[in-house]
Protein backbone atom coordinates (compact mmCIF):
# COMPACT_ATOMS: atom_id res chain seq x y z
CA UNK A 1 0.00 0.00 0.00
CA UNK A 2 2.96 2.47 0.54
CA UNK A 3 3.54 4.43 -3.19
CA UNK A 4 6.90 5.65 -2.48
CA UNK A 5 6.06 7.17 -6.78
CA UNK A 6 3.18 8.92 -5.22
CA UNK A 7 4.49 10.20 -2.66
CA UNK A 8 7.77 11.54 -4.13
CA UNK A 9 5.22 13.10 -6.84
CA UNK A 10 3.55 14.86 -3.55
CA UNK A 11 6.19 15.99 -2.18
CA UNK A 12 7.35 17.64 -5.44
CA UNK A 13 4.20 19.39 -5.48
CA UNK A 14 4.90 20.46 -2.50
CA UNK A 15 7.99 22.19 -2.84
CA UNK A 16 6.45 23.86 -6.69
CA UNK A 17 3.56 25.46 -4.70
CA UNK A 18 5.71 26.28 -1.42
CA UNK A 19 8.75 27.98 -3.77
CA UNK A 20 4.93 29.89 -5.30
CA UNK A 21 4.38 30.90 -2.10
CA UNK A 22 6.98 32.09 -1.03
CA UNK A 23 7.36 34.92 -3.48
CA UNK A 24 4.92 37.88 -1.69
CA UNK A 25 3.85 38.99 -5.13
CA UNK A 26 1.81 35.75 -5.50
CA UNK A 27 -0.49 37.11 -2.90
CA UNK A 28 -2.41 39.77 -5.19
CA UNK A 29 -3.15 37.18 -7.01
CA UNK A 30 -6.61 35.68 -7.24
CA UNK A 31 -5.00 32.21 -7.87
CA UNK A 32 -2.98 32.57 -4.05
CA UNK A 33 -6.03 30.99 -2.88
CA UNK A 34 -6.04 28.22 -4.25
CA UNK A 35 -2.36 27.35 -3.68
CA UNK A 36 -2.90 27.62 -0.36
CA UNK A 37 -5.58 25.40 -0.32
CA UNK A 38 -3.65 23.07 -2.74
CA UNK A 39 -0.69 23.00 -0.09
CA UNK A 40 -3.01 22.08 2.70
CA UNK A 41 -4.79 19.35 0.96
CA UNK A 42 -1.03 17.82 -0.20
CA UNK A 43 0.19 18.18 3.03
CA UNK A 44 -2.66 16.24 4.77
CA UNK A 45 -2.03 13.35 2.35
CA UNK A 46 1.52 13.37 3.07
CA UNK A 47 1.17 12.81 6.17
CA UNK A 48 -1.53 10.64 6.06
CA UNK A 49 1.41 8.62 3.73
CA UNK A 50 3.90 9.22 6.59
CA UNK A 51 1.70 7.65 9.42
CA UNK A 52 0.97 4.51 7.12
CA UNK A 53 4.33 3.91 6.36
CA UNK A 54 5.16 4.40 10.55
CA UNK A 55 2.26 2.07 11.60
CA UNK A 56 3.41 -0.59 8.50
CA UNK A 57 7.03 -0.11 10.36
CA UNK A 58 5.86 -0.73 13.56
CA UNK A 59 3.59 -3.95 12.27
CA UNK A 60 6.86 -5.54 10.86
CA UNK A 61 9.10 -4.67 13.57
CA UNK A 62 6.82 -6.47 15.71
CA UNK A 63 6.58 -8.96 13.55
CA UNK A 64 10.10 -9.95 14.02
CA UNK A 65 10.01 -10.28 17.14
CA UNK A 66 7.78 -12.76 17.76
CA UNK A 67 10.26 -15.67 17.25
CA UNK A 68 11.69 -13.84 20.55
CA UNK A 69 9.85 -16.00 23.35
CA UNK A 70 10.81 -12.51 25.79
CA UNK A 71 9.24 -10.31 23.42
CA UNK A 72 6.29 -12.85 21.89
CA UNK A 73 3.77 -11.34 23.90
CA UNK A 74 4.51 -7.67 23.94
CA UNK A 75 4.67 -8.27 20.08
CA UNK A 76 1.35 -9.85 19.65
CA UNK A 77 -0.14 -7.19 21.52
CA UNK A 78 1.19 -4.29 19.55
CA UNK A 79 0.06 -6.48 16.25
CA UNK A 80 -3.14 -6.43 17.27
CA UNK A 81 -3.73 -2.69 18.73
CA UNK A 82 -1.63 -1.37 15.28
CA UNK A 83 -3.40 -3.72 12.17
CA UNK A 84 -6.83 -2.07 12.81
CA UNK A 85 -5.14 1.30 12.11
CA UNK A 86 -3.47 -0.25 9.60
CA UNK A 87 -6.24 -1.20 7.67
CA UNK A 88 -8.44 2.28 8.82
CA UNK A 89 -5.46 4.51 7.41
CA UNK A 90 -4.47 2.55 4.30
CA UNK A 91 -8.78 3.51 3.43
CA UNK A 92 -8.57 6.87 4.22
CA UNK A 93 -5.30 7.00 1.93
CA UNK A 94 -7.30 5.08 -1.28
CA UNK A 95 -10.23 8.07 -0.72
CA UNK A 96 -7.13 10.79 -0.10
CA UNK A 97 -6.11 9.72 -3.23
CA UNK A 98 -9.14 9.69 -5.61
CA UNK A 99 -8.82 12.58 -7.96
CA UNK A 100 -10.22 15.51 -6.57
CA UNK A 101 -12.35 18.48 -8.49
CA UNK A 102 -9.85 21.49 -9.36
CA UNK A 103 -12.87 23.74 -9.27
CA UNK A 104 -13.46 22.25 -5.03
CA UNK A 105 -11.76 25.33 -3.65
CA UNK A 106 -12.88 28.18 -5.53
CA UNK A 107 -15.82 30.48 -4.57
CA UNK A 108 -19.42 29.63 -6.23
CA UNK A 109 -22.34 31.36 -7.98
CA UNK A 110 -25.40 30.13 -7.51
CA UNK A 111 -28.32 30.80 -9.80
CA UNK A 112 -31.63 30.14 -9.00
CA UNK A 113 -34.62 30.20 -10.96
CA UNK A 114 -38.19 29.43 -10.68
CA UNK A 115 -39.59 27.00 -12.73
CA UNK A 116 -43.50 25.02 -12.76
CA UNK A 117 -45.63 26.29 -10.44
CA UNK A 118 -46.66 30.25 -10.83
CA UNK A 119 -46.39 32.29 -8.27
CA UNK A 120 -45.61 29.24 -5.80
CA UNK A 121 -42.34 28.37 -7.32
CA UNK A 122 -41.01 32.19 -7.18
CA UNK A 123 -41.34 31.97 -3.49
CA UNK A 124 -40.00 28.12 -3.46
CA UNK A 125 -36.78 30.38 -5.22
CA UNK A 126 -36.94 32.09 -2.70
CA UNK A 127 -36.79 30.10 0.28
CA UNK A 128 -34.36 27.96 -1.90
CA UNK A 129 -32.01 31.76 -1.27
CA UNK A 130 -32.63 31.61 2.49
CA UNK A 131 -31.78 28.11 2.92
CA UNK A 132 -28.20 28.70 1.13
CA UNK A 133 -27.45 32.06 2.98
CA UNK A 134 -28.07 30.62 6.29
CA UNK A 135 -26.01 28.00 4.98
CA UNK A 136 -23.41 29.94 3.81
CA UNK A 137 -23.55 32.12 7.27
CA UNK A 138 -23.52 28.94 9.92
CA UNK A 139 -20.30 27.89 7.81
CA UNK A 140 -18.25 30.95 7.88
CA UNK A 141 -19.29 31.71 4.39
CA UNK A 142 -19.79 35.28 2.59
CA UNK A 143 -22.73 35.68 0.41
CA UNK A 144 -22.96 38.65 -2.08
CA UNK A 145 -26.52 39.13 -4.10
CA UNK A 146 -25.49 40.08 -7.61
CA UNK A 147 -28.89 40.06 -9.40
CA UNK A 148 -32.33 39.76 -9.00
CA UNK A 149 -35.80 39.65 -10.41
CA UNK A 150 -38.14 39.70 -7.89
CA UNK A 151 -41.97 38.34 -8.12
CA UNK A 152 -44.99 41.19 -7.25
CA UNK A 153 -46.52 37.99 -5.12
CA UNK A 154 -43.07 37.13 -3.31
CA UNK A 155 -39.74 35.06 -4.08
CA UNK A 156 -38.07 35.40 -7.06
CA UNK A 157 -38.48 34.73 -10.86
CA UNK A 158 -34.27 34.72 -10.82
CA UNK A 159 -31.75 35.68 -8.10
CA UNK A 160 -28.14 35.06 -8.33
CA UNK A 161 -26.14 35.39 -5.69
CA UNK A 162 -21.97 34.90 -4.66
CA UNK A 163 -20.77 32.61 -2.13
CA UNK A 164 -16.83 32.79 -1.10
CA UNK A 165 -14.84 31.32 1.12
CA UNK A 166 -13.20 28.09 2.10
CA UNK A 167 -14.37 25.55 -0.31
CA UNK A 168 -17.44 27.19 -1.40
CA UNK A 169 -17.81 25.36 -4.66
CA UNK A 170 -17.12 21.84 -3.24
CA UNK A 171 -19.24 22.22 -0.23
CA UNK A 172 -22.45 23.24 -2.54
CA UNK A 173 -21.36 21.75 -6.18
CA UNK A 174 -24.24 19.02 -5.41
CA UNK A 175 -27.24 21.41 -5.45
CA UNK A 176 -27.24 22.27 -8.82
CA UNK A 177 -30.64 20.65 -10.90
CA UNK A 178 -34.45 20.66 -10.25
CA UNK A 179 -35.43 21.30 -6.71
CA UNK A 180 -39.42 20.23 -6.05
CA UNK A 181 -41.73 21.16 -3.50
CA UNK A 182 -44.97 19.54 -1.93
CA UNK A 183 -47.31 21.93 0.20
CA UNK A 184 -50.42 23.80 0.43
CA UNK A 185 -49.37 27.23 -1.00
CA UNK A 186 -50.51 30.31 0.58
CA UNK A 187 -52.03 31.21 -2.41
CA UNK A 188 -54.52 28.15 -2.26
CA UNK A 189 -58.06 29.14 -0.77
CA UNK A 190 -58.95 25.26 -1.27
CA UNK A 191 -56.17 23.38 0.74
CA UNK A 192 -54.81 21.42 -1.79
CA UNK A 193 -51.58 20.52 -1.79
CA UNK A 194 -49.27 21.73 -5.16
CA UNK A 195 -46.35 21.21 -6.75
CA UNK A 196 -43.80 23.66 -7.72
CA UNK A 197 -40.32 23.47 -9.19
CA UNK A 198 -37.03 25.72 -8.54
CA UNK A 199 -34.04 24.56 -10.74
CA UNK A 200 -30.54 25.58 -9.49
CA UNK A 201 -27.68 26.14 -10.96
CA UNK A 202 -24.18 26.25 -8.75
CA UNK A 203 -20.97 27.65 -10.76
CA UNK A 204 -17.24 27.48 -9.67
CA UNK A 205 -16.72 31.29 -9.49
CA UNK A 206 -14.13 31.74 -12.89
CA UNK A 207 -11.17 33.77 -12.55
CA UNK A 208 -9.60 36.18 -15.10
CA UNK A 209 -6.75 33.42 -16.07
CA UNK A 210 -9.70 30.55 -16.62
CA UNK A 211 -11.38 31.93 -19.64
CA UNK A 212 -9.85 34.18 -22.35
CA UNK A 213 -12.37 36.90 -23.35
CA UNK A 214 -11.55 39.03 -26.44
CA UNK A 215 -13.09 42.89 -25.78
CA UNK A 216 -13.71 42.62 -29.04
CA UNK A 217 -16.75 40.41 -28.65
CA UNK A 218 -18.44 42.19 -25.89
CA UNK A 219 -21.82 44.31 -26.14
CA UNK A 220 -21.98 46.14 -23.20
CA UNK A 221 -25.40 48.11 -23.25
CA UNK A 222 -26.11 50.11 -19.88
CA UNK A 223 -30.05 50.70 -18.77
CA UNK A 224 -31.62 52.30 -15.71
CA UNK A 225 -32.43 49.87 -12.76
CA UNK A 226 -35.39 48.56 -11.31
CA UNK A 227 -36.24 47.09 -8.49
CA UNK A 228 -35.55 47.31 -4.98
CA UNK A 229 -32.73 49.52 -3.94
CA UNK A 230 -31.89 53.22 -2.44
CA UNK A 231 -31.99 56.41 -3.96
CA UNK A 232 -30.19 55.88 -7.24
CA UNK A 233 -32.22 52.91 -8.76
CA UNK A 234 -34.55 54.19 -11.22
CA UNK A 235 -33.09 57.27 -11.53
CA UNK A 236 -29.54 56.68 -13.56
CA UNK A 237 -28.48 54.25 -16.29
CA UNK A 238 -25.96 52.05 -13.80
CA UNK A 239 -27.37 48.63 -14.73
CA UNK A 240 -25.05 46.78 -17.13
CA UNK A 241 -26.08 43.88 -19.40
CA UNK A 242 -22.51 42.25 -20.80
CA UNK A 243 -23.51 40.08 -23.92
CA UNK A 244 -20.70 37.43 -25.30
CA UNK A 245 -21.44 37.65 -29.08
CA UNK A 246 -19.85 34.32 -30.57
CA UNK A 247 -21.71 32.36 -27.75
CA UNK A 248 -24.48 34.39 -27.00
CA UNK A 249 -24.10 34.25 -23.08
CA UNK A 250 -25.76 37.44 -21.61
CA UNK A 251 -24.84 38.64 -17.69
CA UNK A 252 -26.54 40.95 -16.15
CA UNK A 253 -26.10 43.56 -12.96
CA UNK A 254 -27.89 46.28 -11.34
CA UNK A 255 -27.27 45.56 -7.87
CA UNK A 256 -24.75 48.78 -7.54
CA UNK A 257 -25.44 52.27 -7.71
CA UNK A 258 -22.10 52.22 -9.25
CA UNK A 259 -22.19 51.93 -13.20
CA UNK A 260 -18.45 50.51 -12.90
CA UNK A 261 -19.24 48.31 -10.11
CA UNK A 262 -21.86 46.69 -11.40
CA UNK A 263 -19.97 46.33 -14.53
CA UNK A 264 -17.07 44.43 -12.72
CA UNK A 265 -20.32 42.13 -11.30
CA UNK A 266 -21.20 41.24 -14.60
CA UNK A 267 -18.59 40.54 -16.04
CA UNK A 268 -17.61 38.10 -13.34
CA UNK A 269 -21.11 36.20 -13.84
CA UNK A 270 -19.90 36.27 -17.51
CA UNK A 271 -16.87 34.81 -16.94
CA UNK A 272 -18.38 32.15 -14.79
CA UNK A 273 -20.98 31.30 -17.30
CA UNK A 274 -18.38 31.06 -19.76
CA UNK A 275 -16.57 28.47 -17.66
CA UNK A 276 -19.54 26.29 -16.88
CA UNK A 277 -20.32 26.36 -21.18
CA UNK A 278 -16.87 24.78 -21.43
CA UNK A 279 -16.51 22.15 -18.55
CA UNK A 280 -19.91 20.90 -19.62
CA UNK A 281 -18.60 20.28 -22.68
CA UNK A 282 -15.98 18.43 -21.46
CA UNK A 283 -18.10 16.74 -19.14
CA UNK A 284 -20.29 15.28 -22.43
CA UNK A 285 -16.97 13.93 -23.68
CA UNK A 286 -16.06 11.83 -20.45
CA UNK A 287 -16.66 7.99 -20.45
CA UNK A 288 -19.46 6.35 -19.50
CA UNK A 289 -17.94 5.23 -15.68
CA UNK A 290 -18.19 9.28 -14.99
CA UNK A 291 -21.85 9.08 -16.12
CA UNK A 292 -22.42 6.84 -13.28
CA UNK A 293 -21.17 9.02 -10.37
CA UNK A 294 -23.74 11.68 -8.90
CA UNK A 295 -26.21 13.16 -11.22
CA UNK A 296 -25.36 13.68 -14.46
CA UNK A 297 -24.97 17.25 -14.47
CA UNK A 298 -27.94 17.78 -16.54
CA UNK A 299 -29.86 21.05 -15.22
CA UNK A 300 -32.84 19.35 -15.82
CA UNK A 301 -32.54 16.16 -13.63
CA UNK A 302 -35.15 16.71 -10.75
CA UNK A 303 -32.43 16.10 -7.98
CA UNK A 304 -34.67 16.55 -4.63
CA UNK A 305 -37.79 16.70 -3.06
CA UNK A 306 -39.24 19.01 0.04
CA UNK A 307 -42.32 17.10 0.67
CA UNK A 308 -43.63 19.22 3.99
CA UNK A 309 -47.43 17.15 4.59
CA UNK A 310 -44.95 14.43 5.25
CA UNK A 311 -42.21 16.50 6.81
CA UNK A 312 -40.02 14.31 4.23
CA UNK A 313 -36.99 15.65 2.21
CA UNK A 314 -35.44 13.08 -0.61
CA UNK A 315 -32.44 13.00 -2.92
CA UNK A 316 -33.64 11.17 -5.50
CA UNK A 317 -29.92 10.76 -6.81
CA UNK A 318 -28.50 8.17 -3.97
CA UNK A 319 -32.09 7.50 -2.74
CA UNK A 320 -31.90 9.32 0.54
CA UNK A 321 -34.52 9.87 2.51
CA UNK A 322 -34.25 12.05 6.01
CA UNK A 323 -37.26 13.95 8.12
CA UNK A 324 -37.31 17.58 9.45
CA UNK A 325 -38.06 19.37 6.80
CA UNK A 326 -37.80 22.88 8.07
CA UNK A 327 -34.06 22.13 9.74
CA UNK A 328 -32.93 21.76 6.09
CA UNK A 329 -34.80 24.82 4.62
CA UNK A 330 -33.35 26.78 7.40
CA UNK A 331 -29.92 25.83 5.91
CA UNK A 332 -29.18 22.70 8.17
CA UNK A 333 -27.68 20.68 5.08
CA UNK A 334 -24.85 18.81 6.49
CA UNK A 335 -26.55 15.70 6.75
CA UNK A 336 -27.08 15.58 3.06
CA UNK A 337 -24.20 16.76 2.10
CA UNK A 338 -22.08 13.98 3.43
CA UNK A 339 -24.57 11.75 2.46
CA UNK A 340 -23.98 13.08 -1.30
CA UNK A 341 -20.40 13.55 -1.16
CA UNK A 342 -20.18 9.66 1.06
CA UNK A 343 -21.88 8.35 -2.07
CA UNK A 344 -19.65 9.82 -4.68
CA UNK A 345 -16.61 8.59 -2.70
CA UNK A 346 -17.71 5.12 -2.47
CA UNK A 347 -18.83 5.18 -6.59
CA UNK A 348 -15.42 5.96 -6.94
CA UNK A 349 -13.79 3.41 -4.97
CA UNK A 350 -15.40 1.03 -6.86
CA UNK A 351 -14.32 2.87 -10.12
CA UNK A 352 -10.95 2.38 -9.25
CA UNK A 353 -11.37 -1.28 -8.46
CA UNK A 354 -13.20 -2.10 -11.87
Amino acid sequence: MIDEEKINNIKSQLQDIEAQLADPKIYTSPKSANLVATQRDLTEKLELFNELKKTSDEISDAKSMLDDQEMKQLAQETIQQLEPKLASLEEKVKIAMLPTDPNEHKNAIIEIRAGAGGDESSIFAGDLLRMYLRYAETHGLRAELLSESSNPSGGYKEVIVQITGEDAYGRLKYESGVHRVQRIPTTESAGRIHTSTATVAVLPEAEESDVDINPNDLRIDVFRSGGHGGQSVNTTDSAVRITHLPTGVVATCQDEKSQLKNKLKAMNVLRTRLLDMRMQEEEKQLSDARKSQIGTGDRSEKIRTYNYPQDRVTDHRINFTTHGLQKIIDGDLDGLFEALRGSEIQKNLDLNKA
